[in-house]
């Protein structure tokens, strides 16, 4: 699917990328960890054919600077920061579909299973939506077709909790698409992925299979008591997705598997109000 050999990329006298050889096969989910600086949205760049470079790069057999509308046929990318577009969404949503060959009837879909209605904002400037709106148009355009490749840069920034379970099922419906997912935290995207590259320098200073993360789609019931109503409990509560059929004092709902740490922090969060907790994976 992908091979990089000897592949060096330079900013004035900076080495951003230093001489990588990675081969990622068909059908293989990447983490692409590193700190700030560690190179990964430029190995992203270079991938997608924007960055002239040493070294060889072959995407599906094609060199991305050489075939690069071949190549980018064949990949959906959500960046990490959305271009400064000032098209409207709906004049953007019809670009893509027939640059692509796909359907805007599909990205309303999926932009309305992350949380986004398309219909009041179609007459929008991109420019103008929020980031979370930004996000989650991009995620749609991405995952509105058929691809070979999926590369994502941070994709979850700027997404609310709901967005971000909806986000990591669209994903596990893609399984058999290679993906490539960068993130500063591993723990949120260890379940999504069989094996981390981590990046520091321009370097691969790790490259191993993850064997334990669980079915991509994986999850967790979440059950919560409250020794009393709490307002602010409940409207977090209700952000995560939860119910309860009184808004009072139980509350359940379904996290997803790489957002368990970070509804574990909400917990904490208000452990003051919680009598009971119970979460089990399904």
């Amino acid at each position: 699917m992908i091979t990089l050999k000897g592949v060096r990329k330079t900013f004035g006298p900076q080495a951003v990328l230093d001489g990588l050889d990675l081969d990622i096969p068909t059908g293989q989910r990447i983490a692409l960890v590193g700190s700030n600086g560690a190179g990964k949205t430029t190995f992203f760049r270079c991938l997608l054919g924007e960055y002239v470079h040493d070294g060889e790069i072959r995407v599906m057999g094609r060199d991305p600077r050489r075939d690069r509308a071949a190549v980018l046929g064949l990949v959906g990318f959500v960046p990490q920061l959305p271009p400064p577009l000032r098209m409207p969404v709906g004049a953007l949503m019809t670009y893509v579909a027939d640059l692509t060959g796909s359907s805007v009837a599909r990205m309303d879909e999926i932009a309305d299973r992350l949380g986004l209605d398309i219909r009041p904002i179609r007459a929008r400037p991109f420019v103008k939506l929020s980031g979370g709106m930004k996000q989650k148009l991009m995620i749609a355009t991405a995952l509105g077709r058929d691809v070979r490749l999926l590369i994502m840069d941070e994709p979850a920034a700027n997404l609310d909790p709901a967005a971000r379970h909806a986000l990591f099922d669209l994903l596990a419906d893609r399984i058999g698409t290679t993906m490539i997912v960068s993130s500063h935290r591993l723990d949120e995207i260890a379940p999504l992925v069989n094996r981390v590259v981590e990046l520091e320098r321009g370097k691969v200073v790790l490259d191993d299979v993850v064997t334990d993360a669980g079915a991509l789609g994986s999850g967790f019931l979440a059950r919560l008591e409250l020794a009393g109503a709490d307002p602010a409990f409940a409207r977090g509560a209700v952000e995560w997705g939860l119910s309860s059929a009184d808004r009072d004092t139980s509350w359940q709902g379904e996290i997803a598997g790489p957002d368990r740490l970070r509804f574990l922090g909400f917990v904490a969060r208000h452990s003051g109000v919680i009598s009971g907790f119970e979460m089990r994976g399904r």
